[in-house]
């Protein structure tokens, strides 16, 4: 399917956030979906767009949020990590609110999927907001603090490297125990010998079960699987 990119913006904290925009030729509304970068951010590593546009070939509107813009920052810095973090939440809600109202979008079937920092925004941000309908975290750490007790999360699908140097996989294992208290539909895959970041036959596993999840808990039977791979890091 032919996917078109635009760039678009809001305004979050007084700032202007970039929004780039994926989706294919087809009928709409169709299910959406926010994508949050690692802390690498988007000026160095092109495969979160190639991972867009992959998803939006599968029937989905993409919006890759550029939540660094809120903090003014390329890539996160860690010595001010913690300090930002509310911030890149608040910015978060607000992209879920632009994406609702996006020209074709379903506002009853908005996702969420982050890759490591951006997986930690996403588990925080729909712990708490029930626009959020499903969650894929590629190996993100669980937000200490961040997630109050009496939050509910959405479907959520864990996928983490078991040699994971940055974040442990015991934050996989986490986020399911809190899961698993919650009651709330999920399924984890921790993938033998693989780092932060996917490679080979487990890249192409991950990429399958993260649309086959979205397909289930988020699009419904309106959405076409796709086997292309989600190749990201960060």
């Amino acid at each position: 399917m032919p996917v078109t990119a635009q760039r678009n913006s809001f305004t979050s904290g007084g700032k202007a956030i970039a929004v780039e925009t994926f989706q294919g030729s087809g009928a709409s509304p169709r299910p959406t979906l926010l994508m949050l970068h690692g802390a690498d951010g988007l000026s160095y590593n092109s495969q979160y767009r190639d991972a867009a546009r992959e998803v939006a070939a599968a029937g989905y509107q993409v919006h890759l949020v550029h939540y660094l813009d809120r903090t003014g920052e390329k890539r996160a810095s860690f010595s001010t990590l913690f300090q930002n973090f509310m911030p890149w939440m608040s910015t978060v809600q607000d992209a879920l609110a632009f994406a609702a109202k996006h020209p074709g979008a379903d506002s009853s079937r908005v996702g969420i999927v982050g890759i490591s920092l951006g997986a930690a925004l996403g588990l925080a941000v729909s712990s708490t907001d029930p626009r959020v309908k499903a969650l894929v975290n590629y190996f993100g750490p669980l937000p200490q603090g961040a997630i109050p007790t009496t939050s509910r999360l959405p479907p959520t699908l864990v996928l983490h490297g078991a040699a994971d140097p940055i974040v442990p996989v015991a934050n996989a294992y986490a986020v399911e125990a809190l899961l698993r208290q919650q009651n709330v539909p999920h399924e984890i895959k921790v993938y033998p010998g693989q780092g932060h970041g996917f490679r080979g036959a487990a890249e192409e596993d991950a990429t399958r079960r993260a649309l086959a999840f979205l397909q289930r808990h988020l699009a419904g039977s309106r959405a076409a699987l796709n086997s292309s791979p989600l190749s990201v890091g960060g």
